[in-house]
């Protein structure tokens, strides 16, 4: 099949939902480091990676090499089964998890895990109600989508009430209009009166993100979760860490919580957890797990041939220090994008992010009040990196934020490169 027919047949035969990104699609069939290929020979440079999922690299070689051995011995076994894989990779992710983070459980996906969490809070805590963000993602289930806060991804008219939105600390756009640090972190602060007045004044916990990824990889302030989980252990209930998109090194620590120096109770993982291969985890404490009693089983969680690329990720990313690598490299991206912003001034309204998790929002003109997003201009400089050989993402609830995430090993030449294949866009948008 050519490319053309490939895109048909993705029309024809899937749910129209699943959008692709260009006016002209990519069909990739070939990926190796931070490198792709479409079915017509073009090259780009990855720097969105599955949605921060392909980790270490496409085709990573030791991943690859664990993984075909596993293959060749056991491709699938339930759970009802101890295997090597699994308890490998349960005392890794134990040994790597912050504090007392010791039990863990297995699925295939973010949504399964976020869910999974939400139900060991209540379990644990006896309370129901939990607290989500504003701007948050958590998937596509019907509880995910009443954790997500974005119209845009809730398809559902009934939504699982138990669920509160406290306000984003989405600084660039403050829902409080005020401005930080003078503000005091008031939207942290907000959280306390959110429980006294729109629940039963026992929570379960809170959900949250250390950075907002769908939401456009939103940066909260580095004071903002220690306040929030003091609130939300004042009031009963548990912090939960959402690591799908921030966990294995990506904003150059190994799990984003630890930017902000706060112990959560439970995290939640994905993504990058195995370069790319379907899994997914929740890891939390021992008294915590131990307070489900009833029976429970998932069965692709665990699956061995995910494990492994699981542990083989992990390695790679331990043994070659890429959390450092991400924080070095992350500095020379952040600087890069700070310099475009000083380029393209009214265009370019916001730069933040953590390490290899960053962001430009876009907007019409800066030095208005308003800053009134920009998602035309989002897509224009989609086609244009495109057209030019560089794929990066996009976000936030108003489509115009730029997310810029490549793999954990990516190499200064290819960062510079990227840089300036986004300023020669920019430059051919004539903003």
């Amino acid at each position: 099949m050519d490319s053309k027919e490939v895109i048909r047949k993705h029309r024809d035969y899937l749910f129209p939902a699943v959008k692709n990104y260009y006016k002209e699609p990519i069909v990739i069939t070939k990926g190796k480091g931070a490198k792709v290929e479409d079915l017509e020979g073009n090259s780009y440079l990855d720097f969105f990676g599955g949605i921060l999922t392909v980790s270490v690299g496409h085709a990573n070689e030791e991943v690859n090499q664990a993984v075909i051995a596993q293959i060749n011995n056991l491709t699938h076994i339930s759970t009802l089964y101890p295997t090597v894989p699994v308890v490998e990779l349960a005392e890794k992710l134990s040994e790597i998890t912050p504090g007392h983070l010791d039990k863990c459980f297995f699925t295939a996906s973010g949504t399964e895990a976020d869910e999974t969490a939400v139900m060991m809070a209540q379990i644990y805590t006896g309370n129901s109600e939990l607290i989500a963000l504003r701007h948050g993602y958590s998937g596509r289930s019907l509880l995910a989508q009443s954790l997500t806060a974005h119209a845009s991804w809730r398809a559902l008219t009934t939504q699982v009430s138990a669920i509160k939105h406290a306000l984003s600390p989405y600084c660039y756009r403050c829902p409080l209009k005020q401005t930080y640090p003078e503000c005091g972190v008031a939207c942290a602060e907000d959280v306390e009166e959110l429980i006294q007045t729109t629940t039963t004044g026992k929570i379960a916990g809170i959900l949250i993100e250390p950075i907002q990824g769908v939401g456009g990889f939103i940066t909260p302030p580095v004071e903002y979760f220690k306040i929030v989980a003091e609130i939300v252990r004042k009031y009963g209930g548990v912090f939960i860490s959402d690591e799908v998109q921030t966990g294995f090194g990506r904003t150059g620590k190994m799990w984003g919580i630890e930017q902000y120096g706060v112990e959560p109770d439970i995290i939640t993982m994905a993504k990058g957890i195995a370069n790319g291969f379907p899994l997914a985890a929740v890891v939390t404490t021992t008294p915590i797990a131990e307070s489900l009693t009833k029976n429970t089983i998932s069965t692709f969680g665990g699956n061995p041939v995910s494990c492994v690329a699981a542990s083989a990720t992990i390695n790679v990313i331990q043994k070659n220090n890429l959390t450092q690598n991400a924080k070095v490299m992350g500095e020379i991206l952040r600087n890069g994008l700070e310099d475009l912003k000083n380029k393209y001034p009214k265009v370019i309204g916001d730069v933040r992010g953590m390490g290899l998790m960053q962001a430009m929002e876009l907007v019409v003109d800066e030095t208005s009040k308003d800053r009134t997003p920009n998602p035309e201009a989002a897509s224009q400089l989609m086609e244009e990196t495109k057209k030019r050989g560089l794929l990066v993402g996009r976000g936030g609830l108003y489509a115009n934020t730029m997310r810029i995430a490549p793999p954990l090993n990516i190499s200064q030449s290819d960062v510079e490169e990227a840089i300036g294949i986004m300023d020669d866009a920019f430059a051919a948008m004539g903003v």
